[in-house]
């Protein structure tokens, strides 16, 4: 009976465990702020327009512009790029792109969704997506795997007839990720996060040059600030794996050991 109670305990931590594992693995909460959403879209990585994840961006542009956002995207993260773009009454086929660049202006690649799409003639939208790799910690130097920091999106129509050029269009964005949790966690963190201009944060002097020193490109970073990289849930499931392996144990000893030396068996001298 004590084995059983041990191994029900067990079982009983093991589920407690599992309920913030489970948390990670779930989607990020939305943050459906219409009134905050930014309605225009930047021109270049230096003025790519900032969103938070969860949120929807709006932008108008014209056909063969190109339209750049920036979003923070941190250890653990798979976020997911969604865009809609609304084409003009009457248009020839055409071809739109979305990419998605790291805090070094890498491209990254994405795992699967419909990164390139063609509208047909006179459709009245297309939806791209984008689903990237999962964010790590660290990562050599030669590797190309992303990184927490800041992320720019980039959307642009890559075929486009002449006469299509300069069409109105209405642009629509949204990056919502989902917390992978210790089973991408990797050892190692970096110093900084890839985030424009954050070198500059922490500066040392006084008046002007401390203002000067804390100014950052990019202003935007999660909620709970950036992780540090040491933690993961994978520490919680070795701590439970370590105290089941220790219950078996017992358990086995104590089944196999047997009940000792019978009464009727006098004791050896």
């Amino acid at each position: 009976m004590r084995v059983i109670r041990a191994l029900s305990a067990a079982l009983l931590t093991l589920g407690l465990a599992a309920v913030p594992a489970a948390a990670d693995s779930s989607p990020s909460p939305s943050q459906d702020d219409t009134s905050a959403a930014p309605t225009q879209a930047g021109t270049s990585f230096r003025t790519a327009t900032e969103i938070e994840q969860g949120q929807r961006a709006t932008a108008s542009g014209s056909t063969g512009d190109y339209l750049y956002w920036s979003f923070p995207a941190d250890t653990g993260q798979r976020p997911t790029v969604a865009a809609t773009v609304k084409l003009p009454d009457t248009h020839a086929a055409q071809t739109w792109q979305i990419d998605v660049y790291d805090g070094l202006r890498r491209r990254q690649a994405c795992q699967y969704g419909a990164q390139t799409r063609t509208a047909a003639a006179d459709a009245a939208s297309v939806e791209l997506a984008c689903v990237l790799r999962t964010v790590r910690s660290w990562s050599e130097p030669w590797a190309n795997d992303p990184l927490p920091g800041t992320y720019y999106i980039r959307l642009t129509a890559t075929g486009v007839a002449a006469s299509d050029l300069g069409l109105p269009v209405d642009s629509e964005i949204r990056v919502d990720s989902r917390d992978i949790g210790g089973s991408a966690a990797v050892d190692g963190s970096l110093a900084e996060p890839l985030v424009p201009g954050i070198a500059t944060r922490s500066g040392s002097g006084s008046g002007d040059d401390d203002e000067e020193s804390s100014a950052v490109l990019a202003g935007l970073e999660p909620e709970d600030g950036w992780a540090s990289g040491w933690w993961s849930d994978r520490w919680v499931w070795t701590a439970v794996g370590g105290v089941l392996a220790a219950l078996a144990g017992v358990a086995g000893y104590a089944l196999t050991r047997g009940s000792g030396r019978p009464s009727r068996v006098p004791p050896t001298a």
